[in-house]
């Protein structure tokens, strides 16, 4: 399983259900990453996506407390059980979980890879990810030259449990 995230140097993901910021060749690689895969999220992170739709071209999971949640284009769970249930159907290699925080933190440890673009930059959060650089059974195995954006420097990182 995979986890695809934009983290700033405090590994802060979001502000009040917003992105910390938004840069293009981020939006591009995580496209290109999950494009025709299966995307597991909770219920803020798919209400902060225009007008609250699925991400077309993938397979939504979306996974929140409320039994009476729906959505249109997506399969809404309701606990981690039945949302590892459901994954079983598809190849682990094509399933990126793409957040919130809880749902990182919940899901981290079914995961194998993570796929980071780390933006040299501090912004006031209030959502996280678990920092792979503080954990001993994650390392870097593949990083980018240093982009930048504006004036926004960042790169991609590719982490693996070891």
């Amino acid at each position: 399983m995979n986890m695809i995230v934009a983290v700033d140097k405090n590994w802060g993901i979001g502000y009040r259900n917003e992105l910390l910021v938004s840069i293009p060749a981020d939006k591009k690689l995580f496209r290109d990453e999950t494009m025709g895969k299966v995307v597991v999220m909770g219920r803020k992170t798919l209400e902060s996506f225009p007008n609250g739709r699925p991400l077309p071209g993938r397979k939504n999971l979306v996974l929140t407390r409320n039994p009476h949640y729906q959505v249109k284009g997506a399969t809404v769970l309701h606990s981690v059980a039945e949302t590892l249930k459901e994954l079983e159907q598809y190849d682990t290699e094509d399933v990126y979980i793409i957040g919130g925080e809880s749902i990182y933190r919940t899901f981290l440890p079914y995961c194998s890879v993570a796929h980071v673009t780390k933006i040299d930059h501090v912004y006031q959060a209030d959502a996280f990810c678990p920092n792979l650089d503080e954990r001993d059974d994650w390392k870097i195995t593949a990083d980018s030259d240093e982009q930048t954006y504006f004036d926004l420097e960042y790169v991609f990182l590719k982490y693996e449990r070891v």
